[in-house]
């Protein structure tokens, strides 16, 4: 079966404070998002990957590619308005079979995590990796807040693996705000979305403590 990971980097590092966009930041030597498509490419060799960049990003990815002798296959789509919107365009490069969507900023996803992933959505055709709460969550409330079994939240990681075909008929309903993920565009349609374990070192970098955090995975893993 076919295996598709679309990864999704249309950040302009707005909370990293910085004019470079997250996705191009370099830790380790290099820009975040080769070592994302690393990870997947050291999966499986094979799997097709999709990355869907912002038209205006996408000269400097391929100036970033030569500078770095980055040679791993790759399609780039256009990236949209929104996330569903980048989404979708990536989604007409994915062949029938399986699709992943990850984020282009999560570089530290685990192999364990991936072949989970892919391997459940076979019999599955919608999961999704998540983590436990770790700390005390409150509630708001209109007169102050509570707080709440953190039992009962899970955190969202990617990547999202889906039924290719199942995505595709997702993404064919009309946009709304309240599609935050792929996962819940899926359950849209009333379909079940089931749990993995995802790792904890999976983390999104979106501002400078992350990208110190990255630094400090990067040199554990050398």
């Amino acid at each position: 079966m076919t295996r598709t990971a679309l990864i999704v980097a249309g950040g302009k590092g707005l909370r990293m404070g910085s004019d470079l966009p997250k996705q191009f930041l370099p830790i380790g030597g290099k820009p975040v998002l080769m070592h994302t498509i690393e990870a997947f490419h050291r999966f499986d060799k094979e799997i097709r990957i999709v990355l869907v960049l912002p038209r205006e990003q996408q000269p400097y990815w391929k100036e970033l590619c030569v500078k770095h002798q980055f040679a791993i296959d790759h399609i780039i789509a256009n990236g949209g308005e929104t996330r569903f919107h980048s989404v979708k365009n990536g989604l007409h490069y994915a062949e029938p079979g399986l699709v992943g969507i990850h984020d282009g900023v999560r570089p530290f996803v685990s192999q364990e995590v991936i072949g989970r992933c892919y391997e459940m959505a076979l019999a599955k055709r919608a999961v999704i990796p998540v983590i436990n709460v770790v700390e005390t969550v409150r509630h708001l409330t209109e007169t102050g807040s509570e707080t709440v079994n953190r039992d009962d939240y899970k955190l969202v990681q990617t990547p999202q693996v889906f039924d290719t075909a199942l995505l595709k008929e997702a993404y064919a309903q009309e946009y709304t705000p309240s599609f935050t993920d792929d996962a819940s565009v899926v359950e849209a349609m009333g379909i079940p979305v089931y749990l993995t374990e995802g790792n904890r070192e999976n983390i999104k970098i979106t501002t400078p403590f992350d990208l110190k955090i990255s630094s400090a995975l990067i040199e554990c893993s050398i």
